[in-house]
């Protein structure tokens, strides 16, 4: 006797439609900023941050009234209604040149991290799914690793400084010298996610049924090779800031006030002799510098909820009312679990939950 399974069962919902899915996916995020305030406060941040800087991209005077490195007839001047953050010896508006420097921080940021999950990433698939000894592959995995450990030997903020006084300062030179330090970290987490996957069942019976290496990288490992990466990369943007913060602190980034960036204007302040007679002129970089770092690392923490499929299944389960958006295979794994008699062994499965059907 065959069994049909129910129209709101595994079948139905495995041919779900993509915009179906991601609207699945969306509700499960609502439902994390919904439990965690913390995720919420970070993804307002993270809303407004960007908010801000296409703002300041188009048209700056609904943010400001000053361009940027225009001067005021106001000098040393504390936090007002009229300057927020104060102004310097020159008259420069230190609230409008934060806000100036939030594209140029961002973009920074998100070029030297998403370069470097790119390039770092390559290289750890490649070294991690064609690793055989004694094949071409397996030579260049060695290779790989071997360049990656050198880079690794040495702290990545004192090797990217040392690049940086060699190439000297502005944004293309800042960018280089610290991807230059940031991709081996990519391509540890990429192979070491590889070579969780490359060994499962489902990968072992692509390659049997004849699945093309290529095919089975793109549409297996990759997939799930994804969503832990996304969690890093998002986490490392305040990570890569702070770096670049730093190294504009020492006087090896761009050069403020010609260009507006968060650590040149500290350094530049600090080397003024100006923190101690006018505290605030650090007060309104330092500030962005500390919620942008925190708004990434509270949304990294929700998305780990989001992607994570146990997470997933509990947040998908406290809707009231709502379908699951779990998937098929996470649906079974969930009823598949034995629950635990008093002497704490598994209970027996009964047969029909066995997909054996009774004559």
């Amino acid at each position: 006797m065959t069994t049909r399974s129910a129209p709101g069962g595994p079948s139905s919902a495995g041919g779900a439609s993509p915009a179906r899915r991601a609207w699945g996916g969306f509700v499960v995020f609502l439902r994390v900023l919904r439990a965690n305030p913390l995720t919420l406060v970070g993804f307002l941040l993270v809303v407004l941050l960007a908010g801000a800087a296409l703002v300041m991209l188009t048209v700056p005077h609904l943010l400001t009234p000053y361009s940027v490195n225009q001067l005021t007839l106001d000098y040393n001047q504390a936090p007002s209604w009229h300057h927020p953050f104060g102004t310097d010896g020159t008259g420069l508006d230190i609230y409008a040149m934060v806000l100036y420097a939030i594209p140029i921080d961002l973009a920074i940021a998100f070029a030297i991290a998403g370069a470097a999950l790119f390039w770092g990433g390559a290289l750890g698939l490649v070294a991690g799914f064609w690793d055989k000894p004694g094949t071409l592959g397996g030579a260049l995995s060695v290779v790989i690793l071997r360049v990656t450990d050198i880079f690794l030997s040495f702290p990545s903020l004192i090797l990217a400084l040392a690049i940086a006084v060699s190439l000297g300062r502005g944004v293309p030179q800042l960018i280089l010298a610290v991807l230059l330090t940031w991709w081996p970290f990519y391509v540890r987490l990429v192979r070491g996610e590889t070579l969780a996957v490359k060994h499962l069942p489902y990968v072992m019976a692509a390659r049997a049924a004849g699945v093309t290496e290529g095919r089975i990288v793109l549409r297996h490992v990759l997939r799930n090779v994804v969503e832990p990466v996304v969690v890093y990369f998002t986490l490392d943007i305040g990570t890569v800031l702070v770096t670049l913060s730093t190294i504009g602190f020492i006087g090896l980034g761009v050069n403020y006030p010609f260009t507006p960036e968060w650590g040149s204007m500290i350094s530049y302040y600090q080397s003024a002799g100006l923190i101690s007679a006018y505290p605030w002129t650090v007060l309104g970089p330092g500030l962005a510098i500390f919620l942008t770092v925190l708004a990434f690392s509270l949304l990294g923490d929700g998305l780990r909820d989001v992607l994570d499929p146990r997470s997933r299944r509990v947040l998908a389960g406290t809707g009231t009312g709502g379908a699951s958006s779990t998937s098929p295979s996470e649906r079974e794994g969930a009823t598949a679990e034995p629950s635990l008699n008093r002497s704490g062994l598994p209970e027996p499965i009964p047969t029909a939950s066995r997909g054996v059907s009774s004559p």
